[in-house]
Order: C-alpha cells, then structure tokens, then sequence
C-alpha cells in the first residue's frame, strides 16, 4: 500500500487504545461499584492502572505523530482546537447541571430540608479558611501557567520550565488541601442535599483539577524532551485553556457554594 497522500488531512492508522481504554474504564467502574457496595477496592485500582498504561500508551502515540512524523498539519490542529474548545464547552454544560441544582435547593429549601438553607444540623466550611487559601492557590497558578505560555512563545526554555514546575506544584497542593478539607469535613455526602450538592460540585472539580495537573504534567515532559517550538505547541495551549476552565469553575463554585451558600 502507497504511503503518499494528496491531502493535509490526518488519516490515523488501526490503533487498540480506544476499545482497550473503554474496556479498562468499565473494569474501573465496576471496580468503583464493587468497593462502594462490598468495601473492596481491589477491582478498581486493578481498572485504574491498566487505564493508566493505556493512557501512557495512546499519548506516546500522539506525541509520536504530532512531533517526530509530522502529521499534525494546519489543518489536522485547527480541528484538534475545535475538538479541545467544544470539550471544554461540555464541561462547562456539566459543572451547570451541578449549579443549577444547587440553587434550585438553595433558593427555595423545600419542607423537608426545614425550608432553610443550609439544611439544620448542617456545619458549614468557613469560607474565609482553607477555601480561600485554595481559591488564591488556583488564581496564582493561573498567572504562572499565563508566564509558561508566554515564555514558550519567545523561545525561553528556562522560563517555561520554571513556570510550568511551579503550575504543576501548586495544583498538587490544591488537590492535598482539599483532601485535607475532605478529611476535617463535619457533614458526608450522605447528609441531605446540601453534601449531595456540595460533594458531587467540589468532588468532580477535585477530579478536574487531578486531570489538569496531570496534562500539565505531560506537558512538561514534553518540553524537557525539546517537544515544542514558538509556533507548534497546541498539546501545552490544550493544557492551558483546560487550567484556566478549571479556574473559572473553582471561582463561580467559591463564591456560590462556599461563600454565598453559607
């Protein structure tokens, strides 16, 4: 079979990621399930390390394509911006759904919540502790990844290493904060629509904030290994326009749930 083509566009070969990584995600599920029901999470971190493998594998893939055998042309980027900025329009559809129930139960508490908000014999997070501890975390490391884009874009490795590294660290320290806080929490997710909704909002954020991290992460690993130039560098962009949606999330889920809503 001929390997020329006559068009820009990136016809990808036969790959087993995506069956394999739908497959490890349903061991995973399941595993998730299994430890809810029967407090056994053997299943789960079985699912969640071969999807880890899966993902290292598929990444190495792109990374291969998209650097060393140049096949992310103008074109073939253009539609992976369009895929990353209807990605993020999803999430933003998402995380809605958990603030639109969030203030259909706050704004008008039902008979059987006392018809008060927070329900009674709910303890709240003290707004001004931890939360905006971590709300600071999360808008200063929104500027340093802002410096590694920058830096990246006018050839500064030194920059961008340095920038990058500490974007990585303080999203490390956001998700061990909120673990913390999870920890010292006086109410469960259990304990009326208030942890339903302040659980499932935070949680799925926390979730977010992992994945990010570690995008980023990816992202350095790339730059150290000379991945990225000023003008082919839409890996680290994807990286970036995801950290500041989580950004924004965290701010509107501040103000809402932890400060409003208390």
């Amino acid at each position: 079979m001929s390997t020329h083509k006559n068009h820009p566009f990136h016809l990808v070969d036969v790959s087993p990621w995506p069956l394999m990584g739908a497959l490890s995600a349903m061991i995973m599920m399941i595993g998730l399930i299994k430890w809810f029901h029967m407090y056994n999470n053997n299943l789960f971190l079985l699912g969640f390390m071969i999807t880890s493998l899966i993902m290292y594998q598929w990444w190495r893939d792109i990374s291969r394509e998209g650097t060393f055998q140049g096949l992310h042309t103008y074109n073939v980027v253009m539609g992976l911006r369009w895929g990353m900025i209807l990605f993020i329009t999803s999430e933003v559809f998402f995380f809605l759904s958990f603030f639109w129930g969030f203030f259909h139960s706050s704004l008008s508490p039902s008979i059987e919540l006392g018809m008060m908000w927070p329900p009674k014999g709910i303890v709240v997070f003290n707004p001004i502790q931890i939360p905006l501890l971590n709300t600071l975390i999360l808008l200063t490391s929104g500027l340093t990844v802002t410096w590694a884009h920058h830096s990246l874009m006018e050839n500064n490795f030194k920059q961008t290493t340095h920038s990058l590294t500490l974007t990585i660290i303080l999203g490390v320290y956001f998700s061990m904060l909120q673990a913390y806080e999870y920890m010292e929490a006086p109410f469960t997710i259990s304990d009326a629509v208030y942890g339903s909704s302040f659980y499932m909002a935070t949680g799925f954020h926390g979730i977010h904030v992992i994945i990010g991290t570690t995008f980023l992460l990816v992202c350095l690993i790339r730059h150290m290994n000379n991945h990225f130039s000023c003008i082919h560098h839409f890996g680290f962009e994807a990286a970036a326009w995801y950290w500041h949606f989580v950004d924004v999330v965290w701010l509107f889920l501040y103000i809402s749930i932890y400060w409003w809503g208390s």
